[in-house]
């Protein structure tokens, strides 16, 4: 089983009916095997049921916190074929946001500042080594697109001899319809891990 995970999660997704859950996401499901295939950030995932454990299919093994593996158990079994709405929001302008996203809920996207600083040209490079579409926002931002339903936006501000680099997430409206708040922060954790945590796609602008 995916450590950390509990397994009356996995018991409520194999309770969803597969045609809806492949209707909603586009996912691929095995019967026989009771397996969903799911891409997420451009890398692909398999769901065992049976044995109630997620396994990377692609190239990337290193997750964070199993909070990834929350993400994608919750955006099977809620997710909604929606249209985006093309409006960004910050995780305080989602309903509940603003007294949820605090204290230990907090996004920790000083993990983004501390890796990058002044190091503009890291971010972006960064960014786009992990599939980022710029945006203009910000001194940089990039679209991720986690799923096709469900797109992160990362902002940077370069910091000066006055002001600290900022770093924040930005998600399309409509991700209050396909998942609560604590499966939102837990795919901004991963976000802000994935970005802090990239010194293989920085070498060469250090």
């Amino acid at each position: 089983m995916s450590e950390g995970i509990d397994k009356t999660i996995f018991l409520d997704l194999k309770s969803c009916d597969p045609e809806m859950v492949v209707s909603r996401t586009g996912c691929k499901f095995d019967k026989s095997l009771e397996q969903y295939f799911v891409t997420i950030w451009g890398e692909k995932y398999c769901v065992d049921l049976n044995t109630y454990e997620i396994r990377p299919e692609g190239t990337r093994q290193k997750n964070y916190h199993e909070y990834l593996y929350l993400f994608i158990l919750y955006y099977l079994m809620k997710s909604k074929n929606i249209p985006l709405s093309g409006n960004w929001v910050s995780e305080k302008d989602i309903p509940g946001g603003e007294a949820f996203f605090r204290g230990p809920h907090t996004i920790p996207s000083e993990l983004i500042t501390r890796r990058f600083g002044e190091n503009m040209d890291g971010f972006k490079k960064a960014c786009e080594k992990l599939s980022g579409t710029p945006l203009e926002l910000a001194d940089a931002a990039f679209l991720f697109p986690i799923t096709p339903t469900i797109p992160v936006a990362a902002l940077y501000w370069q910091g000066d001899e006055d002001f600290s680099s900022e770093a924040r997430l930005l998600f399309d409206r409509t991700i209050e319809q396909h998942l609560p708040l604590d499966i939102i922060w837990a795919l901004s954790v991963e976000v802000c891990h994935t970005l802090g945590d990239t010194p293989d796609f920085c070498m060469d602008v250090s």
